[in-house]
């Protein structure tokens, strides 16, 4: 272990490498592959330019000439052009200036000119952190594009509200208001102009490139224009519509976005939970199975989160197990002390973690009473397969029929012989705005392989048509046991007489049912019924066997929006268990149920099941 004297030492150089000489008029510390050369700017010998600057052919002719020459330079240097002909608003001191990128920006700049130098479409998704200007960078990326390489190159700003969209475009505003008149490559002077009388459309003067601003919530209003760039701003707090949901809305924007070079599309958002259009784009994009960069600022990258402690050496001292692994990784003191004077205005970590992530994973987080650990719940995640074989089983249970379009049922694990099975049902409602009916099957575990999901239904339909189709799933899998909540079907509230007969047809049509020991309040004995039935109690103890599984890793999942429903899982102050408002339990508390049955009733006695009375 490092001493004192040896950490504040450590600190120092690892200040110096990290607060890098940045200066984007000399070029100095910009990103990109760049060379030193003589230039004809007054004041200004010598900079480092971008070498496709050098590879143009104009270069030659611009060398003596001043303004052709920072022309020539603004359309290469993206830096460049933000500190001489971008204006913003600072945050922090409410004042416009040119906009100088920091470290974040920068980063997610050299993303996006990779693609642009490379001639590939750009494409980004960015979880965003908060204060270190991530709209700004899209919008001021694609203000370049517009005003220096395309000409009737139209875009698209979009958000959950217009507000927000007008507010980004306001950036642009300024933008052309301060426009230096000698870089500016238009035939008219630099502005916004109506188009058309439309309130939602402007245009370049002089560069024929129109401006769009839109919301979610009028999704009409932006469709069906020759849209070439888009930026999806704060894309998880997009509600969906009776006509529209957000991944429809921006498949359709996104689809008619042309893949050439210098086309845009980027999403970008601070994270709004799980289980969301965002957050499956997300992890999509993360683990390489999408068609855009994942970029995300860790809350430690953000230059304006440090301050140095008044006294290095105590500070050091005083470290806790959770700063010491801040150090560990890294961080400076000056970062670990901003931390800890920050976290310090929170209740609980969890709520420090959510507002100022060091990882996605943090980002997602929205809520200290989280059931199931994240890091379990990610270490899950790996193992899911999203591209299952969809379709459904026929009525008498023999085969699988694939039905990519309409099938409601998955699958991941065809029946295999030797392996035994449990199938565990979550009854929902029939509308398509109530709760989803969910059939799961799990194969059992074995001496060498974990419990594991092989399949799973989930839909809406009438309760005795569930109950037959749960059959056949069962009948399907080797006749596997077959676990059915049944509180749905056994309240009066629920369907009365009608839901009564489908608790009879399951016992009649099919043996190997799960039956629960209970009492009979007429004859005074115990007695068999139906299905599992859930209370305070019962829930209990499913969702501490379902904690046990996690923790532990005794059963692999294949769905992940199991994962996100066990992510939005909580323990109210009330003790009680329940899914985040807004969010859904159901395939998660079918996963639940099959674990207590495969722990309590193991195959070597589900045989005797079949043996049991009639339920009372």
């Amino acid at each position: 272990m490092m001493t004192i004297a040896e950490m504040l030492v450590e600190d120092a150089a690892r200040r110096s490498r990290r607060d890098i000489r940045y200066d984007p008029l000399t070029g100095r510390g910009a990103s990109g592959e760049r060379i030193e050369v003589d230039t004809p700017v007054e004041g200004m010998p010598r900079a480092f330019v971008p070498v496709a600057m050098t590879a143009d052919p104009q270069y030659a002719l611009v060398r003596a000439d001043a303004v052709a020459w920072n022309r020539l330079r603004c359309r290469h240097d993206f830096d460049y052009w933000c500190a001489t002909c971008a204006t913003v608003k600072n945050k922090m001191t409410g004042v416009e200036e040119r906009l100088r990128l920091n470290a974040p920006q920068r980063r997610v700049a050299a993303v996006m000119e990779a693609d642009r130098l490379a001639g590939r479409p750009i494409r980004l998704i960015m979880l965003k952190a908060r204060q270190w200007g991530g709209s700004t960078l899209i919008q001021m990326y694609m203000a370049w594009i517009q005003s220096c390489h395309r000409r009737n190159w139209h875009s698209l700003i979009c958000a959950h509200v217009k507000d927000t969209a007008s507010g980004i475009r306001g950036m642009y505003s300024r933008l052309l208001e301060s426009y230096p008149e000698t870089l500016w490559e238009g035939d008219e002077a630099p502005r916004f102009r109506p188009y058309e009388r439309s309130v939602n459309i402007r245009e370049i003067a002089g560069r024929g490139c129109r401006v769009t601003v839109g919301s979610s919530e009028n999704q009409e209003a932006v469709r069906g224009a020759d849209y070439a760039m888009a930026h999806l701003s704060e894309t998880a707090f997009w509600n969906a519509t009776v006509r529209r949901t957000p991944e429809q809305f921006i498949r359709a924007v996104c689809g008619a976005i042309a893949l050439v070079p210098y086309s845009l599309i980027a999403m970008e958002s601070t994270a709004n939970g799980v289980g969301n259009y965002f957050h499956s784009e997300w992890l999509r994009c993360r683990d390489g199975r999408g068609d855009k960069h994942a970029v995300f600022v860790p809350w430690h990258e953000i230059e304006i989160y440090r301050l140095d402690p008044p006294d290095a050496a105590a500070f050091a001292a005083s470290l806790s197990a959770g700063e010491r692994a801040m150090w560990e990784q890294g961080l400076c003191l000056d970062q670990i002390y901003w931390y800890r004077r920050k976290a310090a205005e929170y209740s609980c970590m969890s709520q420090m973690r959510a507002e100022f992530p060091a990882t996605d994973t943090e980002a997602f987080l929205t809520t200290g009473r989280g059931v199931f650990p994240h890091d379990r719940v990610e270490s899950m995640r790996r193992a899911c397969v999203a591209s299952a074989v969809r379709g459904e089983v026929d009525a008498a249970g023999r085969r699988f029929v694939a039905d990519e379009a309409a099938g409601c049922m998955q699958m991941w694990e065809e029946p295999q012989a030797g392996s035994a099975y449990v199938v565990a049902v979550d009854v929902g409602g029939r509308s398509e705005s109530s709760d989803w009916s969910v059939i799961a099957v799990m194969r059992r575990p074995s001496a060498s392989r974990p419990a594991e999901v092989a399949a799973q239904w989930r839909g809406h339909v009438d309760h005795d048509l569930l109950a037959r189709k749960a059959v056949a799933v069962a009948r399907f899998y080797g006749n596997a046991l077959l676990v059915v909540e049944s509180n749905s079907l056994e309240s009066e509230n629920a369907g009365g007489d009608s839901n009564l007969f489908v608790l009879e047809r399951l016992a009649r049509d099919y043996g190997n049912i799960y039956r629960r020991r209970c009492h009979d309040s007429l004859s005074g004995r115990p007695g068999w019924r139906i299905g599992f039935h859930t209370n305070r109690s019962t829930k209990a103890l499913l969702v501490d066997g379902l904690i046990e599984a996690v923790r532990e890793g005794s059963y692999i999942e294949r769905d992940p929006r199991a994962c996100d429903e066990l992510d939005t899982y909580e323990q109210l102050p009330s003790g009680a268990f329940a899914a985040k408002e807004g969010y859904h339990d159901d395939i998660l508390m079918t996963r639940a149920m099959a674990l207590y049955v495969i722990v309590s009733e193991p195959a070597a006695v589900v045989s005797e099941k079949l043996r049991l009375p009639p339920p009372l």
